[in-house]
């Protein structure tokens, strides 16, 4: 103790005291003197332990020397302050790179894109040039004069049959964009299939040989059937030309209870249809089984197709619940499977009898909202063709000016759904709102909201929609 300052050895008595009867840790800082005379700190630290009879069994402490003890928390403190630099440093580090990658990343799916567009215009152009020579001509062959009845009949036919098929080929776009709002009903996918055989034998030339393996039970599935038609079309043509126009095409119908993981997707338990595809060409590359079903990818040269074909295939299965398996090996051909879910048959005697007449409009009144004039015009002079009374409104206000200036003259409102400032789903909504007695259908051939379920509780008639189509839409309506 004689080492101890003078000033601390109180204090620290005291401490021991308390230390000694308390028990436990201890912690306590004083000077003492060293060799040399002068005072430095010091700090003693540690734990007394007792034993069965409460006595102070040892004493055990160490001794620090606090100018040491704050130099090594000093240099702690450095460290610690370097390391925190250090990681912000590495934050922006990363971050500044983390941002150039994503402007590579945006600069390389822009210039995809790009590409992409090329190769889709090309394509587009391609098909499209070609159904507007047909249209263009038959036009043209209609104008002469003196033409027979006969003839005449036959390009008028040949404009609708190549307007038909450029509406399969808009829809083939759309569906592989998910953007389209499919028309899904129940129907056979056997019967289909069937029907389709002799179109699909046309198309794979007389060197190929079709098979059909097609089941005597009925396998019926809720779905698009246009889009189904064209999704085996499809199919069948990308087989065709990887067997170079010679080989075998076999299709199969059948069911199955579980569809398989399919591109990481993990198996599904259910009820599903199968339509299986296979021919015996040169298979599919493990490279290129990756990307038949990418946008635009295609084999063919630029101009010689849009390289929709599997896209529509892949974009209608997903829209319908179900997925496409793709199996091959080079050399050994490639099966195409297809799986939609399984439904419930309907009552034939529950459909609606087929009506061929044409429905005429006794003077009922239309209220047509079209922003396009040329498209307004036209569907107003149709429509007064088949009987109808017809207004035409501009835009949605309009609309609701007309209806503002005495609804009860009008039967039904027959409406775009793209139109600027207020879209069709909006203005069928403040109708419903303000008279929701009067019916409305709308009409749209492209809409990302109709593609989303947006409008639910209307009809809805696609374009491009015949005058038959939609004059049978307005009778419907109207029945209610």
């Amino acid at each position: 103790m004689e080492s101890v300052h003078p000033d601390d050895q109180p204090g620290l008595r005291t401490d021991i005291a308390e230390a000694v009867i308390k028990g436990g840790s201890y912690a306590r800082q004083y000077r003492v003197r060293r060799a040399d005379g002068k005072y430095h700190w010091i700090e003693a630290s540690g734990r007394i332990d007792r034993g069965p009879d409460g006595s102070a069994l040892t004493f055990p402490g160490v001794l620090i020397d606090v100018e040491e003890k704050r130099a090594v928390e000093a240099e702690r403190d450095r460290a610690i302050a370097d390391l925190k630099a250090l990681n912000e440093t590495l934050e922006q580090r990363v971050a500044a790179r983390s941002a150039e990658l994503m402007k590579t990343e945006d600069a390389l799916r822009q210039s995809q894109k790009v590409e992409a567009i090329g190769q889709l215009t090309g394509g587009v152009a391609h098909d499209f040039n070609n159904l507007l020579t047909v249209i263009r001509g038959s036009v043209d062959l209609l104008r002469r004069p003196n033409i027979s009845d006969e003839r005449r009949k036959r390009y008028i036919d040949a404009i609708a049959d190549t307007a038909d098929r450029a509406t399969k080929l808009t829809g083939q776009l759309l569906a592989f964009a998910r953007r389209q709002s499919l028309t899904p009903e129940v129907f056979e996918v056997t019967e289909s299939v069937r029907t389709l055989s002799d179109m699909l034998r046309t198309l794979a030339s007389a060197r190929i040989k079709l098979s059909l393996r097609l089941p005597s039970e009925p396998c019926f599935v809720d779905a698009d059937r246009s889009q189904f038609d064209t999704a085996i079309v499809n199919m069948a043509v990308n087989a065709r030309d990887a067997m170079k126009g010679e080989g075998e095409l076999t299709i199969s119908v059948g069911t199955d209870s579980r569809m398989p993981s399919i591109r990481s997707h993990p198996p599904v338990e259910g009820e599903f249809v199968t339509v299986t595809l296979h021919d015996d060409g040169p298979g599919i590359s493990a490279d290129k089984l990756k990307q038949i079903f990418e946008p635009f990818f295609t084999t063919k040269a630029v101009g010689e197709g849009t390289g929709l074909g599997l896209s529509q295939v892949f974009g209608f299965t997903k829209q319908s619940g179900g997925d496409i398996f793709v199996n091959s090996v080079e050399g050994e051909g490639a099966t195409f499977t297809m799986y939609l879910p399984r439904v419930e048959g309907i009552d034939g005697a529950a459909a609606e009898a087929g009506d061929n007449s044409l429905p005429l409009g006794d003077g009922a009144c239309i209220l047509v909202v079209e922003d396009n004039a040329e498209v307004g015009m036209f569907a107003t002079q149709a429509l007064a063709e088949l009987g109808y009374n017809t207004v035409l409104a501009m835009d949605g206000p309009k609309a609701l000016a007309e209806l503002a200036s005495g609804a009860t003259r009008f039967d039904v409102v027959f409406s775009d759904v793209m139109m600027p400032g207020m879209s069709g789903i909006e203005l069928a909504g403040e109708i419903g709102r303000i008279y929701p007695d009067l019916p409305v259908v709308l009409t749209s051939g492209y809409s990302e909201i109709l593609a989303q379920g947006g409008a639910t509780g209307f009809d809805l008639l696609h374009k491009p929609y015949s005058i038959d189509g939609l004059a049978r839409m307005l009778r419907k309506v109207r029945r209610r």
